[in-house]
């Protein structure tokens, strides 16, 4: 495996901690949930044959912190960050971009707002539920979590959390790649090195769900920008994911700006629980 280097980048309100692996065309992988940098571990050495590939914790996230705790996140800030890394590390040349979950969101409002730095957006299911017909149920989830969560705490509000993700009857919710290695610690006993990840995932939970869910889940994607930037977007959805909502804002973009949905291995965790084959169809979509 490809040792990283890591380095510190400071920006607005921020520290941001970063892993730059491998040479050739710069990517940027932009986790979801509460993984951080770690939630692509299982990628990043395949990745960097063939690209610099970056990796790193967003704000308030792992090693990345912030100049003040408490402070309200935004997508717009977070997008900063990921263009404050391109320009540190790809001055002047356009750049690949991953994004998972909330951090396709991220990916999206970095694509809207400087497209001029990148070459492609691979996008894995962003839940911009905004976008779609029945944007109002999903606002009353979010209303709920964050209800549980302030009334009973953290368990309670990923229970609800997950229970509105899922796909009707039955599946796994959840939009953090948090929820699987989070799970798998609390039932087998994992290497060293998984078992920190995991329990750095479950530290990260509460900001997740405090300050992330809500923020994230309310924004509302320039749709007709995109549509206008939509040759160089990939909408991506996990195969086994139909029907739960991460996978419904995607589909639904891909099928307004006629552009084919691509689907990656696994669910909207693919990228933990098959990261070989996500590896390889990612490189593949990038050649494209």
């Amino acid at each position: 495996m490809t040792t990283p280097t890591a380095g510190s980048l400071r920006v607005s309100g921020a520290t941001l901690h970063y892993e730059v692996r491998g040479e050739g065309p710069l990517l940027l992988l932009i986790p979801g949930g509460s993984g951080g940098a770690a939630s692509f571990d299982g990628v990043a050495g395949d990745l960097a044959a063939d690209h610099t590939v970056v990796t790193y914790d967003p704000r308030g996230m792992s090693r990345s912190t912030l100049d003040d705790p408490e402070a309200e996140q935004h997508v717009a800030e977070h997008a900063d960050d990921a263009y404050r890394l391109l320009e540190l590390l790809s001055p002047g040349e356009p750049a690949r971009v991953f994004g998972a979950s909330s951090g396709a969101i991220v990916s999206l409002h970095l694509l809207a707002t400087h497209p001029e730095r990148l070459e492609r957006v691979v996008a894995h299911e962003p839940p911009v539920v905004e976008v779609l017909p029945d944007a109002d149920e999903h606002r009353a989830l979010i209303a709920r979590v964050r209800e549980t969560f302030r009334a009973e705490g953290l368990m309670p509000a990923m229970a609800v959390f997950a229970a509105g993700l899922k796909k009707d009857g039955d599946g796994d919710g959840g939009d953090a790649d948090a929820d699987a290695d989070a799970g798998a610690g609390a039932e087998v006993r994992l290497p060293p090195q998984a078992a920190a990840r995991a329990e750095q995932t479950m530290a990260n939970l509460p900001y997740f769900v405090g300050r992330i869910v809500p923020a994230f889940m309310s924004y509302t994607p320039d749709v007709h920008r995109l549509e206008r930037l939509s040759d160089r977007l990939v909408l991506a959805c996990g195969q086994d994911s139909a029907g739960e909502l991460p996978y419904r804002p995607a589909a639904f973009l891909a099928e307004r700006f006629g552009t084919e949905l691509v689907h990656f291995p696994g669910g909207h965790t693919g990228l933990t629980t098959h990261p070989a084959e996500f590896a390889e169809l990612l490189r593949k979509v990038f050649r494209a």
